[in-house]
């Protein structure tokens, strides 16, 4: 549970300070200072018409920062918000001064003098949850919106934040609570043989819940692939074209092309964006078996990339003859890859001068015909990535699951739904289906922070920026 003190102490005790902009020169930085002495602590520095703790709530103010001697520093502009109407419902003074090192430095080194501590790493967003403003799923989508690299990423963190997920999980929570509550209640009248929950209608509002619980823990596996993007390992024998395709894909040239076998001795990973969804492409090694230390070293990385990725595009030259059977290191791999779950999409290449040498091999899977050279089917095959991940089509309206800590959640929570239906349809005691229910309501609130713990929070928030 949310350990109280610490709660106390945030309300109660340091102002904090620290730089909410990125580090660098620009335009201008921006200093956040938050807590209960934040205007007293804003106003030793900052030199105006009028202080800022006498100035209304959500005004802007012009003037100068000055040292304890009165030596000008810079000309700032100084935003106020006033408790709870802030970012962390406490009181807030945004400083913007200009956006030079040197300057930004000196600013923040004479707040932290003037009675402000040093922020710790996503504190702010953390007195957000704290005091009430967010929750915690929310709270993880502001982290994901700032590191969103693609538009994907974004758009889903963007629906975290507004409360989406929130509110789906909220309404499978009160549902079992309702449930959990009727069948402690009978606990009290058990003499009388009372049945407050009707054991059919409770079935059919179990199963509900529980098919939302499902719903949302099978986004997970396209919310994954929103928030981190997809890992994609082009492998194949030497001089089949894996680094022309990678450049193809690339659209621009990264990797060294030849016609000499083996030039390619070690991995080279570049990334692109294909509608809202990045993935990151490892070009690798050729598979062959080899004399070369150097290269050897290379391939065993290459078969490495291989099974730590998502999908392996496994490209093959159609100029070989195969009709005779797929190298062994192909087949190799395609079982590793194939028993690890991962996705294997063939690509043949250099249909341009072997049009009709396209093999007619019995095949499962994706398979692709292209000419990294002239670019022709290389539009399909980048199509054919993005169906392969995205193959379930959620929708616009869906909630999506990009954490894992909510997966792990949602997991706890199905697992213990399930165990609350096997035990209702045995016909054993309310009390045990119950005990069940409530062991979900746990796991569910972990999402949103109703139940939590101080070690679950620093985990969380360290991963932020200092500033937010």
């Amino acid at each position: 549970m949310l350990n109280l003190d610490v709660y106390l102490n945030l309300r109660d005790g340091d102002t904090i300070a620290a730089i909410a902009t990125p580090p660098g020169e620009g335009g201008i930085s921006v200093i956040r200072i938050s807590g209960q002495d934040s205007f007293a602590v804003a106003d030793r520095v900052f030199v105006g018409k009028s202080s800022l703790s006498a100035s209304p709530s959500h005004t802007a103010h012009f003037g100068k920062i000055v040292d304890g001697e009165g030596n000008y520093v810079d000309e700032v502009v100084a935003l106020t918000f006033k408790n709870p109407n802030s970012y962390t419902c406490e009181d807030v003074v945004e400083v913007s001064c200009h956006g030079g090192y040197i300057v930004t430095q000196k600013v923040l080194g004479m707040i932290l003098t003037a009675g402000a501590r040093a922020a710790e790493p996503g504190e702010f967003t953390k007195r957000a949850f704290l005091n009430g403003r967010l929750d915690l799923s929310q709270a993880e989508a502001v982290g994901d919106l700032i590191h969103s690299k693609s538009e994907a990423a974004y758009r889903s963190s963007l629906r975290q934040l507004s409360g989406e997920l929130s509110r789906e999980i909220k309404g499978v929570r009160d549902e079992l609570l309702n449930l959990a509550s009727l069948l402690e209640l009978e606990l009290d009248f058990s003499e009388e043989d009372v049945e407050f929950a009707n054991r059919k209608s409770l079935e059919g509002r179990l199963t509900d819940a529980l098919t939302v619980v499902d719903g949302l823990l099978s986004s997970y596996a396209v919310g994954r692939v929103y928030k981190e993007g997809v890992r994609v390992t082009i492998a194949g024998k030497p001089n089949a074209g894996k680094s022309s395709i990678l450049n193809a894909l690339l659209r621009e040239d990264r990797a060294i092309v030849s016609s000499i076998p083996g030039t390619t001795r070690d991995t080279i990973s570049e990334s692109v964006v294909i509608d809202g969804i990045v993935f990151r492409l490892t070009d690798t090694a050729g598979l062959r078996e080899t004399a070369d230390v150097i290269e050897r070293q290379g391939v065993d990385r290459a078969q490495k990339e291989a099974e730590q990725g998502d999908i392996l595009l496994l490209v093959l030259d159609l100029s070989e003859n195969y009709y005779n059977g797929i190298d062994p290191l192909y087949s190799k791999l395609e079982r590793i890859c194939g028993a690890a779950g991962i996705k294997v999409i063939k690509v043949w290449n250099k249909l341009d001068i072997h049009r009709s040498g396209a093999p007619r091999l019995p095949d499962e899977g994706r398979v692709f015909y292209v000419s990294a050279l002239t670019g022709e089917g290389i539009e399909a095959l980048r199509k054919g990535l993005l169906s392969a991940v995205l193959a379930a089509d959620l929708g616009e309206t869906s909630v999506v699951v990009t954490s894992a800590r909510h997966r792990d959640a949602l997991s706890r929570a199905g697992k213990s739904l399930r165990y609350s239906l096997e035990t209702l349809r045995s016909g054993r005691s309310g009390e045990f289906v119950a005990m069940d229910l409530r062991a979900g309501l746990n796991a569910l609130g972990e999402i949103t922070g109703e139940i939590t713990t101080d070690d679950i929070l620093n985990n969380i928030f360290s991963k932020f920026c200092i500033g937010k």
